[in-house]
């Protein structure tokens, strides 16, 4: 299918589930996530419209920021090793898996500029899951206050793969609770206004518990 008509599709499924919870649409910013696709099906989600981009991995963002540049807003969403943080800081308007201390100072070195990030939390007992426990969040986030270089715009995490639609709300909902209690906080290198959860399986769910970002591939651009 043609991107276009997989976005249609998606954004009735978001129209849907905002109005389950009083939200407005306009509130939800799709990430496509292009990391399987060519630059072409990349292209293509441009030119229907969608503004975001998600990779996963330093080589990939590199190889479709060559060709499309600072067309659409680039988002790292995967685990980003401390050693290629040189080759995407100029790349990226957002980094969505700061989870260790080692790896903020590396962005706050290279960075010309304030870098958007989403500290990733594990808010579900899988051990293939990455992020920082919720209970260590609260000291992780006072730490950051030292790097002038990173704004801590929201959280991330990402829940199971199941269809078991409690254990995806425990995921999303232990989430925007963290999120509201910093956000509480009114600090200013940490606003955490964002949720960055649900992807194609579970966007609905997530939408419905708070996500402001939802990061989509197979449902959108595909495998």
């Amino acid at each position: 299918m043609k991107v276009a008509d997989n976005l249609a599709n998606i954004n009735k499924q978001i129209e849907a589930a905002c109005n389950k919870t009083n939200r407005d649409p306009d509130q939800i910013k799709i990430i496509a996530v292009t990391k399987y696709v060519s630059i072409e099906r990349a292209k293509e989600a441009i030119e229907a419209g969608i503004v975001h981009l998600g990779e996963n991995r330093e080589e990939g963002l590199s190889a479709k920021w060559a060709v499309l540049g600072d067309k659409p807003k680039w988002h790292f969403i995967g685990t980003l090793q401390s050693r290629k943080v040189k080759n995407i800081i100029d790349k990226v308007d957002y980094i969505h898996s700061l989870d260790r201390l080692s790896l903020a100072a590396e962005i706050d070195k290279r960075a010309q500029r304030k870098v958007n990030c989403f500290v990733q939390v594990k808010t579900s007992e899988e051990d293939s899951k990455h992020g920082i426990d919720p209970n260590e969040v609260h000291s992780f986030i006072q730490q950051l206050e030292q790097y002038s270089n990173i704004q801590v715009v929201g959280l991330m995490t990402m829940a199971p793969f199941t269809d078991d639609e409690q254990v995806l709300r425990r995921c999303f909902r232990a989430l925007k609770e963290l999120q509201l209690e910093i956000q509480g906080k009114k600090l200013e290198y940490a606003p955490c206004h964002e949720l960055s959860m649900g992807m194609s399986n579970d966007f609905e769910v997530a939408i419905e518990e708070g996500a402001t970002m939802i990061r989509i591939g197979t449902a959108l651009v595909g495998e």
